[in-house]
């Protein structure tokens, strides 16, 4: 059962869609409209719209789309239910006792208990007397104080295949519901047999903005392989999506943030009031961690380990963040080969004094150019000013080239305007470049696509053209339905996605209910809703006239009757010819 329309509308009332979406993204206004960049793609020119008088989003560029409730799924990972209770808790309003079917949400809160009751459990064990050792490595190999410890979370499991497991079962969590939140795994060997997924490990709690225990890093005592092992995905977590130490970094005061590579070069950072440190969850930096990145910072700060592994992911990290705007600075971490051995060796200065001298991505990519070439030889510095000439083409921005140049041809004792033909040269080889990937994109844009949500949509394109413009003028001239509901049905549509589409509408029409995104965003999941608002969007290219309707309703009418003529024409002769003829290929 869905929540009621009566408190979907209420809460529709008092959730101003800019206020919420403006929260997570920068938008300008266009006329009665909102635009910005998508933060559900990357992309460098605002395509992401939002219409404040319906209360619905799009963007032109990914087809993401919806209301608030479908925005907030989205951004926070959540169900349906979950993103009601969200925006709900924010309006101040209560959730209404029934009416819904929660299982789904019950089962994220159970795991999120879960979690929060076995934080808890390393917490402590970590401080017993016989865990002395796992204490130790915190204290002493790691350097860090109570106050950290306490600070963090952090934990212990003890060397036991079930301590957890019964632990947790005296607490009243089952064992499906442990497996659930990836605690504890079920055997292969004996089934109905279970066994901790941590053991003898210290536990690094990973927490999530709302305060939330989501996941669990377990490192070694040793050096013994795998060194770290981690939560796999689980209802309420996807490793992809999270960030560790968000939640106190965005607390931290600064529109900066760094990124390093491992959890204790976070932890030990944040012992230094180095506070607005964050590590990615996995082993590489996603799109999704950056976008989430970019609602708390304008600049983020890389710093990755010197070795070949850490300078690739520092490579790709700056192609990330370059793609959806954001400021980057990369650090060249000496003295050690991460944040916390530095800190621990030469203590909080010397990092800070790193921090200052951090350059921008331009000046990283030159400073990396100049370590490949013998720049005492004269073919050295002229292989190294090509390669910076390639770097500063890739600058839009006229006044950066001058200066970079400036700065280069004083240093090299060349003649600036040689280097500026030289760039602008690079810039016009660049910009064709450019040209042609984008020529390359559009073609294959305007090609046809494979349709994930409707792949008929290629087979019976009239059809289906038909449909979207006649569920587009239902679905914004809501009297419509009712004049016309003796002409339509479920059998007249032909694709079995605007078949469902349809369906979902006419029940809201048949029992007297609102059809906008807020009444329609339970019907549909994320990906199909962005299509369903499309379709809201599309208005403002018919007349919405009656007769409109009638026309494509003529068009799938033809459809039909022609698939059915195709589907007569195969006499029982042809059948058994061809049965017949498929038979024979097996033989053979």
């Amino acid at each position: 059962m869905a929540i009621s329309e009566e408190f979907l509308s209420e809460l529709r009332d008092r959730t101003d869609i800019e206020d919420v979406l403006s929260s997570y993204i920068h938008f300008k206004r266009r006329g009665k409209n909102l635009v910005g960049l998508c933060p559900f793609h990357s992309e460098k020119t605002p395509s992401f719209t939002v219409y404040p008088e319906n209360g619905s989003f799009y963007c032109f560029g990914c087809g993401a789309g919806g209301d608030t409730i479908t925005f907030i799924r989205r951004m926070e990972n959540l169900d349906y239910v979950e993103a009601v209770k969200f925006l709900a808790d924010r309006a101040g309003l209560r959730m209404p006792e029934d009416g819904f079917d929660d299982t789904l949400s019950k089962r994220r809160q159970r795991i999120l208990s879960a979690n929060r009751e076995a934080a808890k459990f390393f917490h402590t064990q970590l401080l017993l007397p016989e865990n002395t050792a796992a204490l130790e490595y915190f204290t002493k190999d790691r350097a860090l104080s109570m106050q950290t410890i306490r600070h963090f979370g952090l934990g212990y499991a003890p060397n036991s295949w079930d301590a957890l497991l019964r632990h947790m079962q005296n607490k009243g969590y089952s064992a499906s519901e442990l497996v659930d939140a990836n605690l504890v795994r079920a055997s292969t060997k004996n089934t109905g047999s279970f066994y901790d997924s941590f053991r003898n490990r210290v536990m690094i709690p990973i927490i999530d903005v709302r305060g939330n225990v989501i996941a669990f890093g377990g490192r070694v005592l040793d050096d013994t392989k795998p060194k770290y092992i981690n939560t796999s995905d689980t209802l309420v977590y996807k490793k992809s999506k999270e960030v560790f130490a968000l939640n106190f970094a965005k607390n931290a005061g600064e529109r900066r943030l760094i990124l390093c590579e491992g959890y204790m070069d976070v932890i030990a950072l944040h012992q230094a009031d180095f506070a607005f440190a964050v590590a990615g969850c996995g082993t590489a930096l996603t799109q999704d961690q950056a976008r989430l990145l970019s609602r708390y910072a304008d600049e983020v700060i890389l710093s990755y380990d010197a070795d070949g592994a850490g300078q690739e992911a520092l490579r790709k990290a700056i192609g990330i963040f370059s793609s959806i705007g954001m400021k980057i600075k990369v650090l060249k971490l000496s003295g050690g080969k991460d944040p916390d051995e530095i800190i621990r060796k030469y203590g909080r200065e010397r990092f800070q004094s790193l921090l200052d001298g951090a350059a921008n991505d331009i000046e990283f990519r030159i400073l990396a150019q100049r370590e490949k070439y013998d720049l005492d030889s004269d073919d050295g510095k002229v292989r190294f000013l090509k390669d910076a000439v390639e770097i500063l083409a890739s600058l839009d921005n006229q006044i950066e080239r001058d200066v970079y140049a400036s700065r280069i041809a004083g240093e090299f004792s060349v003649d600036k305007a040689a280097l500026m033909a030289q760039l602008d040269q690079a810039r016009v080889h660049l910009q064709r470049r450019r040209k042609r990937e984008h020529m390359d994109e559009l073609t294959k844009s305007l090609m046809p696509q494979k349709d994930e949500l409707n792949p008929e949509m290629r087979t019976h394109y009239r059809a289906a053209k038909a449909e979207e413009s006649l569920l587009t003028l239902l679905m914004n001239n809501s009297d419509f339905y009712q004049q016309l509901s003796g002409e339509l049905s479920e059998d007249l549509f032909v694709t079995a996605f605007h078949r469902h589409v349809f369906a979902q509408l006419k029940k809201h029409w048949e029992t007297g209910g609102t059809v906008d995104p807020t009444h329609l965003s339970a019907d549909f999941d994320p990906q199909e809703f962005g299509r369903v608002t499309r379709l809201f969007m599309n208005r403002a290219l018919y007349l919405n006239t009656l007769e409109e309707c009638r026309d494509y309703i003529r068009i799938l009418r033809e459809e039909k009757e022609k698939e059915t003529k195709q589907a007569q024409d195969f006499s029982d002769d042809d059948v058994f010819l061809r049965s017949f003829s498929q038979l024979k290929e097996k033989k053979q």
